[in-house]
């Protein structure tokens, strides 16, 4: 039997040109699970707080995630707006289309696509890259240093979580809508969990005073060459990387109900959530951080080096275990979405690969094929660690630069053309209007993108060498201009509009067909 919601949903992906293919199995509990243990608090500062830690201090951590975050809610409405505007698995990139004049989508669509692929595939390879090293680290601890870790055992097991993400995607939507559910409540629970013991087990002799937690004295340039500002901003990389990717409700919004108002929901709720509970995480961190010369400490991580200075071996393991869980649940929705925008842009024609890749199995009603592209091109990048021991945070910032730069063309023609004949846009359930605050939004974290895509090509030590050097941008740029991706472009019928029935002219011209 076919809910009510369901026809209503699948009338307006008919309406924008699509057919619809998935099972709509993901419920608001299970969405909002999905956005909130998509950015995996817990884990994500355990993953990048060295690089404020270290390069800016503990100040950065602090000021930093505010910063970052208050400027991360802007983008994220701005986003949710489109999202419930065209609730498509092609995110922003899908919306991109009916967003400006048909002269500019074929480039337009082309440019948002590919950044927005690239940031989720390489922000995905971030994550389990970190998840990686988070185990080898527990492992390390257990065997009191015995175990030695390697560039060579990182990447081998990153690869391996890779492939047992995949395998879970290839279940049907039913049962990932389950995890995303029950990830929301381990989130959560871990939040608390660690707030709680941090400020319980440590000693009000041994917290730090207000000065190192918010002032000059926890102002430390780590950076080697850089001013007291640039490293201090150089802590946004935390943040930037932790909150991001707020199209992803947008990416399963063919597998919600009543998607054009649960997505743009989901979105906010946990944007928000994750900004106030990060920021707290990350003030209690440094309030309980003990000395700064012990940190990153032998497992190379300044997480866990603060867990084991206040909890003690056996209840830090514990509590890294859960944080593993999160991680590793992050790399599950990871994938999901990842592979949806893989297969939305298959399907329009983006890839030079005759919609093989836009495909749903009949069986599991997912779309196993790209979600074995996705696999499997995610590994690449894995790579640049046998590189360099810096490659890490190369790897964040380019995630953070290319997803946050693909949102900055459909944010930007939503406020120009929203008027144009070609476009007349009609906001969803969630608008902020077309006066003046909709626009200060919208213009603002454009700005803001703009601004932290300049900081995140700059290399995080001075001097520059081979083995430090940040190449976040020319490897976004070398890939979204690579020669067979130009000639792509220019040939294929590409993007959602190429269905539209308003442009089915244009369509036939091109020899487009579904």
């Amino acid at each position: 039997m076919v809910r009510i919601d369901d026809r209503q949903d699948d009338d307006a992906i008919r309406a924008l040109g699509y057919v619809p293919s998935f099972q709509r199995d993901f419920s608001v509990l299970a969405t909002i699970g999905f956005a909130f243990g998509g950015f995996g608090v817990c884990a994500s500062i355990a993953i990048t707080l060295n690089t404020p830690m270290l390069l800016g201090g503990p100040a950065s951590v602090t000021w930093c995630w505010l910063l970052g975050g208050v400027n991360s809610i802007a983008l994220a409405s701005s986003v949710a707006e489109i999202i419930s505007a065209y609730p498509t698995c092609g995110g922003l990139y899908g919306a991109s289309a009916f967003l400006c004049p048909r002269k500019y989508r074929a480039m337009v669509g082309w440019i948002v696509g590919w950044l927005n692929l690239l940031g989720w595939i390489v922000g995905l390879t971030a994550a389990e890259s970190g998840l990686a090293n988070m185990i080898l680290s527990a492992v390390s601890l257990f065997t009191n240093g015995a175990y030695t870790i390697t560039s060579t055992k990182v990447v081998g097991l990153t690869i391996g979580l890779f492939f047992i993400h995949g395998i879970l995607n290839s279940l049907r939507t039913r049962h990932l809508a389950f995890l995303a559910s029950m990830s929301l409540f381990i989130n959560s629970a871990a939040v608390l969990l660690i707030i709680v013991l941090l400020l319980v087990m440590t000693p009000r002799s041994d917290m730090h005073t207000a000065s190192y937690v918010f002032g000059a004295d926890g102002l430390i340039n780590g950076t080697g060459g850089w001013n007291n500002g640039i490293s201090f901003l150089l802590g946004l990389l935390s943040v930037q990387w932790s909150v991001t990717g707020f199209d992803t409700t947008g990416h399963i919004s063919e597998e919600l109900r009543r998607a054009s108002w649960i997505a743009p929901t989901a979105t906010m709720t946990a944007t928000a959530a994750v900004v106030i509970l990060g920021w707290l995480i990350n003030i209690i961190l440094v309030l309980c951080s003990g000395p700064f010369a012990d940190l990153p400490g032998p497992t190379g991580s300044a997480f866990l080096a603060i867990l084991l200075s206040r909890l003690g071996k056996p209840l830090s393991l514990f509590i890294w275990v859960i944080i593993c869980m999160i991680n590793f649940y992050m790399g599950v929705s990871g994938v999901q979405a990842s592979s949806r925008a893989l297969y939305a842009f298959s399907r329009d024609g983006g890839l030079p690969d005759g919609r093989f890749f836009g495909h749903v199995s009949d069986t599991t009603k997912t779309p196993l094929r790209a979600i074995w592209l996705t696999v499997l091109v995610g590994t690449l990048p894995v790579l640049l660690n046998l590189a360099s021991p810096v490659a890490a945070n190369a790897i964040f910032a380019m995630s953070a630069m290319s997803m946050d730069l693909s949102y900055v063309l459909p944010i930007l023609f939503r406020r120009i053309f929203h008027s144009h004949l070609e476009v007349k846009f009609k906001p969803g359930p969630f608008s902020m209007g077309d006066g003046w605050f909709g626009t200060f939004v919208n213009i603002w974290c454009i700005l803001w993108v703009l601004f932290i895509s300049v900081l995140f090509s700059l290399p995080t030590l001075l001097p520059v060498t081979a083995i430090n050097m940040n190449y976040a941008a020319p490897v976004t740029v070398g890939m979204a201009t690579d020669h067979w991706v130009v000639v792509c472009a220019e040939r294929a019928s590409i993007l959602p509009w190429s269905t539209h029935s308003e442009s089915r002219d244009w369509q036939g011209e091109r020899g487009c067909r579904r």
